[in-house]
C-alpha cells in the first residue's frame, strides 16, 4: 500500500535557514524546503491552509522521486544549500516520502531538518530521528485547552520535544494569539519546562496575524511580545522575537 500523499509537493524553495527558523543551527546558510499538503490538526489561524487543509492532493502538485530532491539539494550545494527541510505543510503527513528522502540526504553527508508540530507516535519518530539533524517544534500554547480546541494533544508534543532534544538541535516557536494563549503565566510554565531540558533550547515567539478562520482577532501588539520575551530570558539563553 501506498500513501496517497506519496511524493506530492506542493511548494519547494530555497530559502534562508533562519527562515525556518532555525537561528542556531549552520547560520548563514540556505536550506533547500519543500512541502505536501495536510496537517494532523486544524488550526483556525494556519497561514498555509490552502495546502495544509487539504484531504487529496492538489491538482498543481508535483511528484518529484525522493532521488530527484537528492540531486535537486546536490546541485544547490554552490548556492550555500546544507540539505532539505520538510516544512510549509505538516511534514509528518507524508512520513514514508520524508524517511526516503532523508535517507539520500544523509547518504550524501547533507542535512535534514523538520518544521513540524512535534505530534507523532514515539515508534516512527524513533526511526526518523537518526536521519534527522534539526528540528523546528511548534509548540503552541502550554495547556491542554488549545490543544483541544485545534484538535490534538499537548503531551504527546511534549514527549517529542524532549526526545527529539536527546537526539539533535531543536528549536521551538510559539505563535502568540490574543486572548489565547498570550498569559504571562502560561509563559513562565512553558519557559520553565523548557529550561528543565535545556536552558540552550532556542524559543521564537512570534506575533500573530489574523488569517483562515480566525480573521476576528486582531493582531498580537508589539510590546506584549517584548514582554514575553523579557519574561522567557529569565529562564531560557536564547530568545527571539517574531514577525515585530
Amino acid at each position: 500500500m501506498i500513501a496517497q500523499s506519496y511524493g506530492a509537493v506542493t511548494s519547494m524553495a530555497l530559502d534562508p535557514i533562519e527562515k525556518k527558523p532555525l537561528s542556531r543551527f549552520y547560520p548563514g546558510s540556505y536550506i533547500l524546503s519543500l512541502g505536501s499538503y495536510g496537517c494532523t490538526f486544524r488550526c483556525g489561524f494556519c497561514q498555509n491552509h490552502r495546502i495544509s487543509m487539504e484531504k487529496a492532493p492538489p491538482a498543481s502538485a508535483n511528484y518529484p522521486a525522493p532521488e530527484d530532491i537528492a540531486a535537486a539539494a546536490r546541485e544547490l550545494i554552490s548556492r550555500g544549500n546544507i540539505g532539505v527541510a520538510y516544512t510549509y505543510n505538516e511534514p509528518l503527513c507524508g512520513y514514508e516520502f520524508v524517511m526516503d528522502c532523508a535517507r539520500l540526504i544523509k547518504a550524501q553527508g547533507q542535512k535534514n531538518a523538520l518544521v513540524t508540530n512535534g505530534y507523532i507516535n514515539p515508534e516512527p519518530l524513533a526511526r526518523l530521528l537518526p536521519l534527522t539533524d534539526a528540528m523546528n517544534i511548534d509548540l503552541k500554547a502550554f495547556t491542554p485547552e488549545f490543544y483541544r480546541e485545534i484538535g490534538g494533544d499537548l503531551q504527546p508534543v511534549l514527549n517529542t520535544i524532549t526526545t527529539a532534544a536527546a537526539h539533535c538541535h531543536v528549536e521551538i516557536t510559539t505563535l502568540i494569539i490574543p486572548g489565547k494563549n498570550d498569559a504571562e503565566a502560561h509563559m513562565r510554565e512553558l519557559c520553565q519546562w523548557l529550561a528543565g531540558i535545556s536552558t540552550d533550547m532556542p524559543l521564537h515567539i512570534s506575533r500573530f496575524f489574523p488569517a483562515y478562520r480566525w480573521q476576528n482577532i486582531p493582531p498580537t501588539p508589539v510590546q506584549t511580545i517584548y514582554r514575553l520575551v523579557d519574561i522567557a530570558r529569565e529562564y531560557l539563553q536564547y530568545v527571539y522575537a517574531g514577525n515585530c
